[in-house]
């Protein structure tokens, strides 16, 4: 690739970032927040348990979707 195809290409995924990045001008949301600790939490777990970049993504998966569902409610699981 070439220095100004990369330049281009850069430019490009920053613009991209910027204008994805404008649409969450609010905070995150709870299930939000547990959705991304979640998936952080599982691909880390995935990558030391198998080693591999599919073990980091199918943690990283299973993770964001245990995270989802417990903060849905609020963490208030029994409670009324």
């Amino acid at each position: 690739m070439t220095n100004s195809l990369k330049k281009i290409t850069c430019a490009g995924l920053t613009a991209l970032a910027i204008v994805s990045m404008a649409g969450c001008a609010h905070g995150p949301s709870r299930s939000q927040l547990g959705t991304g600790a979640g998936a952080v939490v599982g691909g880390v777990a995935g990558s030391a348990l198998f080693g591999s970049t599919l073990g980091t993504i199918g943690g990283a998966a299973a993770g964001a979707l245990v995270g989802n569902e417990l903060s849905k409610d609020g963490g208030r699981r029994g409670r009324r």
